[in-house]
């Protein structure tokens, strides 16, 4: 069961992006890559988005001819080394305060609004305890499955998230299982080793767990906003500029921005990603 009103918002742009996309795909290696003096591009970008950036990059391939060499990892450890010598020229990062260092730094040349992340319950498929609200995670005799120590800002959004609720000492209390690794969490989940915890909603579409929970809408106003919002930016250090710049402009599109909608984030084109880029002023200036 899923009946998150922002999934229904998700599919209905997904189908009409995925219909343009059909409308406007060129034909493999259609040759725009005679316009621009390199015929590939280095392309970095937190973990959590691997599973839309990997399939938006091979589409990008078969239509401009363009090989992405893509690395995706830990948000923090890439950001931290863009800081500092290591170089690409495409960065995709979450935290909007990491791509403005990386702007105020000279070391980005823009920044855009890519998507949003959101967070959700997740049960065994049975929901054996009759999961329907945050506060439902308080209850005396709900196991609690929680993962503290996941990578920033994972585990510590969850815990900001459970005290927005007012319910983080009574969570933890319930908690039975607790460690580092959210997709460890959802394979507990799916076990039945707890019943229920909070995720990201991006984990409920990845190919190891989707279909296999039952996904509970938690209320946007317990989310913690700087985790939020992910950016995507040209570098200094973009060999064809316009080859970088005609990248970000196929990622931020309404085809690009599908493969976004159908990894479980918020497209920063979509409806509510223009009202969640107003409300957390997501801008470069």
């Amino acid at each position: 069961m899923d009946s998150n009103p922002q999934n229904t918002v998700r599919r209905t742009f997904l189908k009409s992006a995925l219909a343009t996309a059909v409308v406007a795909a060129l034909p493999s290696g259609s040759g725009r890559a005679n316009t621009f003096s390199r015929d590939s591009l280095r392309v970095w970008s937190c973990g959590g988005l691997a599973e839309a950036f990997m399939p938006a990059n091979d589409r990008y391939e078969q239509q401009h001819g363009i090989k992405i060499s893509y690395t995706g990892a830990f948000a923090a450890a890439l950001g931290k080394s863009l800081l500092g010598s290591a170089t690409t020229e495409i960065f995709g990062g979450r935290v909007l305060d990491l791509a403005k260092k990386l702007k105020s730094s000279g070391k980005m040349l823009y920044y855009k609004p890519l998507c949003f992340t959101s967070y959700v319950m997740v049960t065994p498929l049975a929901n054996p305890v009759g999961i329907e609200k945050i506060t439902d995670l308080a209850r005396p005799g709900v196991r609690v499955i929680l993962a503290p120590e996941a990578s920033p800002p994972g585990g510590q959004a969850v815990q900001v998230l459970l005290k927005k609720a007012g319910i983080l000492d009574s969570a933890t209390k319930n908690c039975v299982l607790s460690g580092s690794c959210v997709q460890r969490t959802m394979d507990d989940i799916i076990s039945g080793r707890g019943d229920v915890s909070i995720v990201e909603l991006r984990l409920t579409r990845m190919a190891a767990f989707a279909g296999k929970t039952t996904v509970i809408p938690i209320p946007e106003e317990f989310f913690p906003p700087p985790p939020l919002t992910f950016t995507i930016g040209v570098m200094k250090d973009a060999v064809d500029r316009a080859l970088a710049d005609h990248y970000l402009q196929y990622i931020t599109s309404e085809e690009g921005q599908a493969f976004f909608a159908a990894a479980g984030f918020i497209p920063a084109i979509s409806d509510k990603g223009r009202e969640l880029v107003k409300k957390l002023g997501v801008k470069d200036v």
